[in-house]
Protein backbone atom coordinates (compact mmCIF):
# COMPACT_ATOMS: atom_id res chain seq x y z
CA UNK A 1 0.00 0.00 0.00
CA UNK A 2 1.49 3.47 -0.61
CA UNK A 3 0.46 6.85 1.23
CA UNK A 4 0.74 10.07 -0.55
CA UNK A 5 1.17 13.39 0.84
CA UNK A 6 0.78 16.96 -0.35
CA UNK A 7 1.37 20.12 1.19
CA UNK A 8 2.91 22.22 -1.73
CA UNK A 9 0.44 25.13 -0.76
CA UNK A 10 -2.52 25.80 1.53
CA UNK A 11 -4.29 22.95 -0.40
CA UNK A 12 -3.10 19.71 1.49
CA UNK A 13 -4.11 15.97 0.50
CA UNK A 14 -3.74 12.59 1.73
CA UNK A 15 -4.71 9.46 -0.39
CA UNK A 16 -3.94 5.75 0.61
CA UNK A 17 -3.69 3.52 -3.03
CA UNK A 18 -3.30 0.02 -2.98
CA UNK A 19 -2.45 -0.56 -6.98
CA UNK A 20 -5.93 -1.09 -7.56
CA UNK A 21 -8.09 1.30 -5.76
CA UNK A 22 -8.08 4.53 -3.87
CA UNK A 23 -8.77 3.48 -0.12
CA UNK A 24 -9.15 6.83 1.21
CA UNK A 25 -8.51 10.40 -0.39
CA UNK A 26 -9.22 13.90 1.58
CA UNK A 27 -8.49 17.05 0.70
CA UNK A 28 -8.54 20.52 2.45
CA UNK A 29 -7.46 24.04 2.34
CA UNK A 30 -5.79 25.40 5.60
CA UNK A 31 -4.87 28.45 6.76
CA UNK A 32 -0.52 28.31 7.32
CA UNK A 33 -1.65 25.11 10.22
CA UNK A 34 -0.01 22.92 8.33
CA UNK A 35 2.32 21.79 10.99
CA UNK A 36 -0.64 21.50 13.64
CA UNK A 37 -3.27 19.86 11.01
CA UNK A 38 -1.25 17.44 9.18
CA UNK A 39 -0.61 14.61 11.52
CA UNK A 40 -4.32 14.47 13.08
CA UNK A 41 -5.61 14.28 9.04
CA UNK A 42 -3.29 11.25 8.63
CA UNK A 43 -4.30 9.62 12.14
CA UNK A 44 -7.92 10.03 11.40
CA UNK A 45 -7.46 8.74 7.59
CA UNK A 46 -5.58 5.65 8.64
CA UNK A 47 -8.20 4.97 11.12
CA UNK A 48 -11.19 5.29 9.22
CA UNK A 49 -10.13 2.87 6.93
CA UNK A 50 -8.52 0.45 9.13
CA UNK A 51 -5.36 1.03 8.01
CA UNK A 52 -1.74 0.72 10.08
CA UNK A 53 1.57 2.72 8.83
CA UNK A 54 2.51 -1.53 9.09
CA UNK A 55 0.64 -1.92 6.29
CA UNK A 56 2.45 1.09 4.12
CA UNK A 57 5.02 0.00 2.03
CA UNK A 58 6.19 2.89 0.27
CA UNK A 59 5.32 6.82 0.15
CA UNK A 60 4.57 9.78 -2.71
CA UNK A 61 5.15 13.12 -1.83
CA UNK A 62 4.87 16.37 -3.51
CA UNK A 63 7.83 18.33 -3.88
CA UNK A 64 7.27 21.43 -5.02
CA UNK A 65 6.95 24.18 -6.42
CA UNK A 66 5.33 25.68 -3.17
CA UNK A 67 5.19 27.07 -0.36
CA UNK A 68 9.10 26.42 1.59
CA UNK A 69 6.91 26.45 5.01
CA UNK A 70 4.11 24.05 3.59
CA UNK A 71 6.39 21.52 1.53
CA UNK A 72 9.22 21.21 4.41
CA UNK A 73 5.62 20.23 6.79
CA UNK A 74 4.84 17.24 4.43
CA UNK A 75 8.62 16.88 3.41
CA UNK A 76 9.73 16.16 7.10
CA UNK A 77 6.92 14.11 7.60
CA UNK A 78 6.95 11.88 5.04
CA UNK A 79 11.34 11.48 5.39
CA UNK A 80 10.49 10.70 9.07
CA UNK A 81 8.38 7.71 8.11
CA UNK A 82 10.48 6.43 5.66
CA UNK A 83 13.93 6.34 7.42
CA UNK A 84 12.37 5.17 10.56
CA UNK A 85 10.39 2.30 8.75
CA UNK A 86 12.82 1.72 5.70
CA UNK A 87 10.27 1.80 3.16
CA UNK A 88 10.95 3.90 -0.21
CA UNK A 89 9.60 7.23 -1.20
CA UNK A 90 8.83 9.03 -4.37
CA UNK A 91 8.93 12.81 -5.01
CA UNK A 92 6.42 13.82 -7.95
CA UNK A 93 6.47 17.59 -9.10
CA UNK A 94 3.23 19.37 -7.36
CA UNK A 95 2.62 20.65 -10.99
CA UNK A 96 3.31 17.64 -12.45
CA UNK A 97 -0.09 16.50 -10.57
CA UNK A 98 -2.35 18.87 -11.90
CA UNK A 99 -1.10 18.08 -15.66
CA UNK A 100 -2.02 14.64 -15.22
CA UNK A 101 -5.80 15.25 -14.18
CA UNK A 102 -6.32 17.31 -17.26
CA UNK A 103 -7.99 15.92 -20.80
CA UNK A 104 -5.31 15.59 -23.38
CA UNK A 105 -5.27 16.81 -27.23
CA UNK A 106 -8.91 17.15 -27.64
CA UNK A 107 -9.03 20.70 -28.48
CA UNK A 108 -5.11 22.29 -27.24
CA UNK A 109 -1.80 20.84 -27.74
CA UNK A 110 -0.17 23.27 -25.16
CA UNK A 111 -1.15 22.78 -21.13
CA UNK A 112 -0.20 25.94 -18.82
CA UNK A 113 -0.23 24.76 -14.83
CA UNK A 114 -0.87 27.72 -12.48
CA UNK A 115 -0.04 27.78 -8.56
CA UNK A 116 -0.23 30.69 -6.48
CA UNK A 117 2.93 31.87 -5.85
CA UNK A 118 2.49 35.02 -3.45
CA UNK A 119 2.47 39.06 -4.03
CA UNK A 120 -0.21 38.49 -7.10
CA UNK A 121 2.60 36.64 -8.81
CA UNK A 122 1.91 33.40 -10.19
CA UNK A 123 4.04 29.85 -10.64
CA UNK A 124 3.88 28.97 -14.09
CA UNK A 125 4.82 25.13 -16.26
CA UNK A 126 4.06 24.22 -19.30
CA UNK A 127 3.61 21.02 -20.97
CA UNK A 128 2.93 19.90 -24.49
CA UNK A 129 0.92 17.03 -25.60
CA UNK A 130 3.68 14.09 -26.69
CA UNK A 131 2.43 10.90 -27.27
CA UNK A 132 -1.20 11.19 -25.74
CA UNK A 133 0.41 12.70 -22.32
CA UNK A 134 1.30 15.89 -20.95
CA UNK A 135 5.34 16.56 -21.08
CA UNK A 136 6.76 18.86 -19.22
CA UNK A 137 8.71 21.79 -21.23
CA UNK A 138 11.24 23.76 -19.74
CA UNK A 139 11.68 24.96 -16.04
CA UNK A 140 8.61 26.69 -14.16
CA UNK A 141 8.80 30.51 -14.14
CA UNK A 142 7.01 32.80 -12.07
CA UNK A 143 4.86 36.44 -13.63
CA UNK A 144 1.41 37.63 -13.12
CA UNK A 145 -1.90 36.28 -14.84
CA UNK A 146 -1.88 39.13 -17.09
CA UNK A 147 1.48 38.01 -18.51
CA UNK A 148 0.25 34.82 -19.05
CA UNK A 149 -2.56 35.54 -20.83
CA UNK A 150 -0.40 37.83 -22.88
CA UNK A 151 1.88 34.48 -23.82
CA UNK A 152 -0.67 32.90 -25.01
CA UNK A 153 -1.30 32.83 -28.84
CA UNK A 154 -2.45 29.39 -29.69
CA UNK A 155 -5.02 27.12 -28.21
CA UNK A 156 -3.61 26.43 -24.52
CA UNK A 157 -5.72 25.33 -21.59
CA UNK A 158 -4.57 26.46 -18.37
CA UNK A 159 -5.34 24.59 -15.21
CA UNK A 160 -4.45 25.15 -11.70
CA UNK A 161 -4.83 27.43 -8.39
CA UNK A 162 -6.49 30.22 -10.33
CA UNK A 163 -8.67 32.72 -8.39
CA UNK A 164 -12.05 34.30 -9.33
CA UNK A 165 -10.21 37.33 -10.25
CA UNK A 166 -7.72 35.15 -12.26
CA UNK A 167 -10.24 33.64 -14.10
CA UNK A 168 -11.92 36.31 -15.12
CA UNK A 169 -9.14 38.01 -16.37
CA UNK A 170 -7.77 35.33 -18.53
CA UNK A 171 -11.47 34.56 -19.45
CA UNK A 172 -10.99 37.84 -21.85
CA UNK A 173 -8.65 35.82 -24.10
CA UNK A 174 -11.20 33.40 -24.21
CA UNK A 175 -10.26 32.31 -28.05
CA UNK A 176 -7.04 30.84 -27.14
CA UNK A 177 -7.19 30.11 -23.39
CA UNK A 178 -9.64 27.11 -22.30
CA UNK A 179 -9.54 27.30 -18.54
CA UNK A 180 -10.18 23.88 -17.02
CA UNK A 181 -13.16 23.29 -14.79
CA UNK A 182 -12.33 24.52 -11.20
CA UNK A 183 -13.16 19.86 -10.68
CA UNK A 184 -9.87 19.56 -12.71
CA UNK A 185 -7.91 22.42 -11.04
CA UNK A 186 -7.46 20.34 -7.41
CA UNK A 187 -4.42 18.44 -7.16
CA UNK A 188 -5.77 14.90 -6.31
CA UNK A 189 -3.30 13.17 -4.06
CA UNK A 190 -5.11 10.11 -5.74
CA UNK A 191 -3.43 11.13 -8.15
CA UNK A 192 -0.15 11.92 -6.62
CA UNK A 193 -0.44 8.19 -5.30
CA UNK A 194 -0.79 6.63 -8.59
CA UNK A 195 2.05 8.47 -10.39
CA UNK A 196 4.23 7.66 -7.57
CA UNK A 197 2.72 3.90 -7.67
CA UNK A 198 4.08 3.56 -11.03
CA UNK A 199 7.26 4.84 -10.71
CA UNK A 200 7.70 2.61 -7.56
CA UNK A 201 7.01 -0.52 -9.51
CA UNK A 202 9.23 0.66 -11.62
CA UNK A 203 11.71 0.34 -8.70
CA UNK A 204 12.58 4.45 -9.84
CA UNK A 205 12.27 5.63 -6.02
CA UNK A 206 13.79 8.54 -4.13
CA UNK A 207 17.02 8.50 -1.87
CA UNK A 208 14.90 9.88 0.93
CA UNK A 209 18.17 11.30 2.81
CA UNK A 210 18.84 13.71 0.20
CA UNK A 211 15.16 14.37 -1.11
CA UNK A 212 14.75 17.94 -1.19
CA UNK A 213 11.66 20.08 -1.82
CA UNK A 214 11.85 22.55 -5.01
CA UNK A 215 10.96 25.80 -4.49
CA UNK A 216 10.85 29.44 -7.20
CA UNK A 217 13.27 32.20 -6.69
CA UNK A 218 13.21 35.23 -7.95
CA UNK A 219 16.97 37.04 -7.56
CA UNK A 220 17.91 34.61 -5.14
CA UNK A 221 15.04 35.07 -3.40
CA UNK A 222 12.49 32.37 -2.34
CA UNK A 223 9.04 34.09 -3.62
CA UNK A 224 6.39 30.91 -2.11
Amino acid sequence: MLLAIDTSTAQVGLALYDGTQILSEMTWTTRQHHTTELAPALSGLLNRCGVSMDMVSALGVAVGPGSFTSLRVGLSLVKGIALARHIPVIGISTLDIIAAAQPVGKHASRLAVVIQAGRKRIAVGWYKCLKNEWQVQGPVRSGTVDELADEINSPTYVAGELTSDDRTRMARKRVNILLASPVYCIRRPSILAELAWARWQNNDVDDAASLAPVYLHVEGTPIL
